[in-house]
C-alpha cells in the first residue's frame, strides 16, 4: 500500500474527520529509547472506542486520528536497558502506553487509574505528541506497558485481550467471582460479554447470559458454553431468576435499568459495570435491602494484563475474531454499530501493508 510521504516510517489508516471514514496515511513514529520495545504490528482488534474517536462523539478527537488499541505483534527492536523483552518476542499493547509512573495507583500496578496515564491513540504522551494507534505497520513502547504473548497463543486471538479480555477480567478477579460453583450473570454478548462467558466457564461458574434477544439463545449456550440464558425483557425468566446469583457482570452501554437486574442477585451480591450507558438510576432499597454492591471497572493494570494472558493461553481460552482486511475497516466499523460480529473484528495489519 503507497505510503503518501517517502520519508514517513510507519503506514497506518486514519480518519481525517468527524465523518470516521478511514484511508491511507503515514506518518513518523518516535526513534527506540533506551527503555523502548519497537514491534512490527501483525493484528489489530477493532473496539467501539475506535467508532467513538474517529467519529468525534467525545468532542476531542485531533486528525488525523489513526485509532486501534488491540494491538498484537512482534519484537523487532528493544531499547538498551530493555531486559524483558527480545527480537523475536510475540507482544500485546492495550488501552494506554504511559502513566506517571510514581503516583499511589502506578506504584501499586494500577496504571490505568493513573491520573496521568496515556491512550494508546488520541492521547497526549509526555512528549506532547498526540499518539496514534495499532491500525498501522508498527509501534514503539515503554516496555512497562508490553506484555509477553506466550508461545503458540495465535497472535489474531491475542489482539482482543488487551481490551475486551481484560475488561471483564480485571473486576471478576476483583471481586472474587473465580470461586467454582458460584452463579454468574453476564448482560450483553458482544466483545466484552462473550469472553465475561468464557472466563466465567473457566473459573467453574454456573453461568447466565442476560440479553434483550432472544435470538441470542443457541449461540450463548452451544456456541459459548453458557449454563441458561435469560430475555431480559420477559418479566417471568426474571422472576425465576431472582436471589439466585452471586456476581453479574454488565457489559451493556446502552441506557438500561438496574433495579431488576439488582433483584437477581443474592445476598452481598456484585454487579460490575464495565459499560458506559448515559446514566445509572437505582432505587437505594436494590442495594441496601441485601447489602448488594454495584461497582465500576475499566481495563486493568499491567500485572493484572499479564496475569490475564497467561491465564488464557493456560486455559486455552480464545476470543471469537473475524479476520479482516484493513481496506475492510469502514464497513467493519459500521458492522460494528450495527451489532453485526461474532464477537470481535481483527486487522489482519501485517497482510494488509504488504
Amino acid at each position: 500500500m503507497a505510503a503518501e510521504c517517502e520519508s514517513c516510517n510507519c503506514s497506518a489508516w486514519a480518519a481525517n474527520d468527524p465523518s470516521g471514514v478511514l484511508s491511507p496515511h503515514s506518518f513518523n513514529r518516535r526513534a527506540v529509547r533506551h527503555d523502548d520495545v519497537s514491534l512490527r504490528i501483525t493484528h489489530c482488534g477493532v473496539c467501539f472506542a475506535d467508532v467513538q474517536w474517529t467519529r468525534n462523539l467525545h468532542h476531542d478527537s485531533v486528525y488525523p486520528l489513526v485509532p486501534g488499541h488491540e494491538i498484537a505483534g512482534v519484537v523487532t527492536e528493544v531499547g538498551s536497558d530493555v531486559m524483558d523483552f527480545k527480537l523475536g518476542d510475540h507482544v500485546a499493547v492495550g488501552t494506554y502506553i504511559n502513566s506517571c509512573r510514581d503516583c499511589d495507583n502506578c506504584n501499586s500496578l494500577l496504571e490505568n487509574h493513573c491520573s496521568n496515564f496515556v491512550f494508546t491513540f488520541n492521547g497526549v504522551d509526555t512528549d506532547g505528541t498526540v499518539t496514534k494507534g495499532g491500525y498501522s505497520s508498527h509501534i514503539v513502547v515503554h516496555e512497562r506497558y508490553c506484555y509477553k504473548i506466550p508461545d503458540g497463543y495465535p497472535l489474531e486471538k491475542a489482539a482482543p485481550l488487551a481490551c475486551a479480555g481484560i475488561t471483564v477480567y480485571t473486576p471478576m478477579i476483583r471481586h472474587n467471582m473465580n470461586q467454582p460453583g458460584k452463579s454468574l450473570g453476564v448482560i450483553g454478548l458482544g466483545g466484552l460479554g462473550h469472553m465475561a462467558v468464557k472466563f466465567g466457564k473457566a473459573f467453574g461458574l454456573n453461568v447466565t447470559v442476560l440479553s434483550t434477544s432472544e435470538s441470542k439463545r443457541d449461540e450463548a449456550i452451544n456456541l459459548l458454553g453458557a449454563d441458561n440464558f435469560v430475555v431480559s425483557s420477559d418479566k417471568n425468566q426474571m422472576e425465576s431468576l431472582k436471589n439466585s446469583l452471586d456476581f453479574i457482570v454488565d457489559t451493556a452501554s446502552g441506557d438500561h435499568p438496574f433495579d431488576p437486574y439488582l433483584a437477581l442477585l443474592k445476598v452481598r451480591g456484585v454487579i460490575a459495570l464495565v459499560g458506559f450507558p448515559g446514566e445509572i438510576r437505582v432505587h437505594p432499597a436494590s442495594l441496601n435491602l441485601g447489602a448488594r454492591t454495584l461497582s465500576g471497572s475499566v481495563v486493568g493494570g499491567t500485572k493484572d494484563t499479564q496475569e490475564m494472558i497467561n491465564f488464557c493461553a493456560v486455559n486455552k481460552i480464545y476470543p471469537n475474531v473475524e479476520v479482516i482486511k484493513i481496506d475492510y475497516i469502514n464497513e467493519a466499523l459500521e458492522r460494528l454499530v450495527n451489532r453485526d460480529v461474532k464477537y470481535r473484528f481483527v486487522i489482519d495489519i501485517e497482510s494488509s501493508f504488504k
